[in-house]
């Protein structure tokens, strides 16, 4: 697929707005899936690229001690599909060689749905795209190297190389009785899976549908926990004695603790509770000193909490960014304090830099 660069003229910038109609995006999660699979539409677009951005800003503790960073914008990677009513970027995770994948959730059949961002040169190529599948996540695998995707459509777990190539399914059908809703995964180091089944999404919030289920690297499935209230990020704590699941319906990062073998839950209990206002929690990643970055659904933030569960950081979007109202996930390169931000809304899908307060790690690279 084309890989396409737009270099920013000199003087002000001025942000593109999008030439789709500005459809915010309504309904839950189930309802855009099947939006998206129902299209069938030739690949029209690879993607857009930004100027140089600048480093991101220091962050400043208000009087509680909680710190405010500003993010950067560093590039537009989508636009708006008219077909599906938006766009909404997912699963940002950083190879060795420092590219960037990521999917787009809301792309129709044809368009890219996997694509890879050069952070250095500010390039987007898109790798993969089908006729059926809704990637919801992406993470590469420690024992294989391959990218391995959630499908949200189909209820699925796929994996392909990371030039796009070679598509493989590990695990698809029913878990005790009842097709899964993938969302997020994560990965322990033997390679197999833990997802969140959002389960439940369409709401009202109350039925607690979703689970947590663990594909083994062989692709047999269990499920981990049940009744839960529609898991979406899901992460492991930086010494892989747990879980970290963010809980879409309760606003609310539970801690699951797992024995020695990783194949059973021996107790589960509240970490922090999230004040989301309208908005829903989303993605969930942990750097290298333990510390909790939680995104959002229908706020284009990332909050920073300690494992002990202190609020310390509250990443934003500009007040003069263009119009985006949701911070899915990040991405810590491994080794560095560089993150990325996907911030995805009527304007497009974007992503932002900022300043980690730890060393990234597998368990802050993707999902």
């Amino acid at each position: 697929m084309a890989r396409r660069r737009h270099e920013r003229g000199p003087g002000p910038r001025r942000r593109r707005r999008a030439t789709a109609p500005r459809h915010r995006r309504r309904g839950g999660l189930v309802k855009r899936l099947l939006t998206v699979g129902a299209l069938l539409v030739p690949l029209v677009a690879a993607g857009c690229v930004a100027g140089p951005a600048p480093a991101p800003a220091p962050a400043e503790q208000d009087r509680e001690g909680v710190g405010h960073q500003t993010a950067d914008e560093l590039i537009r990677v989508t636009e708006p599909h008219v077909l599906s009513g938006g766009t909404l970027l997912e699963g940002p995770v950083f190879d060795d060689e420092g590219r960037l994948f990521l999917v787009d959730v809301m792309a129709p059949p044809g368009e890219p749905k996997v694509l890879r961002v050069d952070v250095g040169e500010e390039t987007v190529e898109a790798i993969y795209t089908d006729e059926a599948s809704v990637f919801t996540s992406a993470q590469i695998s420690p024992a294989d190297g391959r990218l391995y995707l959630t499908d949200g459509l189909g209820g699925s777990v796929q994996s392909m190389l990371l030039d796009g190539t070679d598509p493989r399914t590990l695990f698809s059908g029913d878990i005790d009785g009842t097709a899964m809703l993938p969302d997020d995964l994560a990965f322990d180091p033997e390679g197999n899976l833990y997802i969140s089944d959002i389960r439940g999404v369409e709401g009202p919030g109350w039925e607690t549908l979703g689970r947590v289920v663990r594909v083994s690297a062989e692709g047999d499935a269990t499920v981990l926990a049940s009744d839960l209230a529609s898991p979406n990020g899901i992460s492991f704590d930086e010494d892989y004695a747990g879980l970290w699941v963010a809980q879409y319906y309760a606003n609310r990062i539970d801690y699951f603790a797992l024995d020695e073998t990783r194949t059973e839950v021996t107790a589960a209990y509240p970490g922090m509770y999230v004040d989301g206002g309208k908005a829903r929690v989303d993605s969930t990643a942990v750097d290298a000193d333990g510390n909790v970055y939680q995104g959002f659904h229908l706020k284009p933030e990332i909050h920073v909490y300690s494992p002990k569960g202190d609020l310390l950081a509250v990443i934003a979007v500009p007040e003069d960014a263009p119009d985006l109202d949701t911070a899915t996930n990040i991405a810590i390169e491994p080794g560095t304090t560089d993150g990325v931000i996907t911030v995805s809304g009527p304007d497009g899908g974007y992503l932002y830099t900022f300043e980690a307060l730890a060393e990234g790690t597998r368990q802050s690279n993707g999902g």
